[in-house]
């Protein structure tokens, strides 16, 4: 889901939030397509039951979530590419610089949602650029303990400052109420994936 590097190296934010949307307009055709079901007319959608509304808002939401995640990836790319940094690397980063300890692979992976293979990936390819080191882990002999270096925590450092900026880019004119329901929503929804028994639909 990597975009390629080396775009947009000194943008500002304003260009990244409109160059991101040329990146990804076929990306994820094999993953819309498995969401597609047939659409209810905008006549029939004020007549439909209420589960069958929620059911084709919720689909929408899904394929829109998931082209808004390909344009976060390349404006992240895009953002801190001279850095050192990809959007990958970049969430590694967080995980570090977030936990109260440092944490193996495998933690970091849990704790953000990807794989250990991603992770895996990223942690290697930061750790040969001098990111990132490989501490002993007293619990476990294999499972080595990541931790930024001094270069890592200064480019981390620079990329939440741009971050910042980026945010501020993005988020302005919006409703601060808008922004908060939307969050509130992604997360509700992240907490029934988490656990589908909790959610389990009822009779309508």
């Amino acid at each position: 889901m990597r975009t390629a590097e080396g775009v947009w190296l000194h943008a500002g934010p304003q260009d990244l939030l409109t160059s991101a949307k040329v990146t990804t307009c076929c990306q994820f055709d094999s993953t819309l397509r498995t969401f597609m079901i047939p659409r209810m007319t905008q006549a029939e959608s004020f007549t439909a039951k209420p589960a069958v509304r929620r059911r084709d808002t919720l689909t929408d939401l899904v394929i829109d979530v998931f082209r808004l995640n390909g344009a976060l990836l390349a404006s992240g790319d895009a953002l801190v590419a001279d850095l050192g940094l990809t959007s990958a690397r970049w969430q590694v980063l967080g995980a570090i610089a977030f936990a109260s300890v440092p944490l193996p692979v495998a933690h970091i992976a849990r704790n953000m949602g990807l794989t250990r293979q991603a992770v895996q990936r990223s942690v290697d390819d930061m750790r040969a650029d001098g990111l990132v080191r490989l501490d002993p882990n007293p619990h476990h002999r294999r499972a080595m303990l990541i931790s930024m270096t001094d270069l890592g925590e200064a480019a981390y450092q620079a990329a939440s400052q741009r971050q910042r900026s980026w945010a501020e880019a993005l988020a302005a004119g919006l409703p601060p109420e808008n922004i908060e329901a939307a969050r509130d929503l992604l997360r509700l929804l992240q907490r029934r994936l988490d656990n589908p028994a909790a959610s389990a639909p009822t009779a309508q």
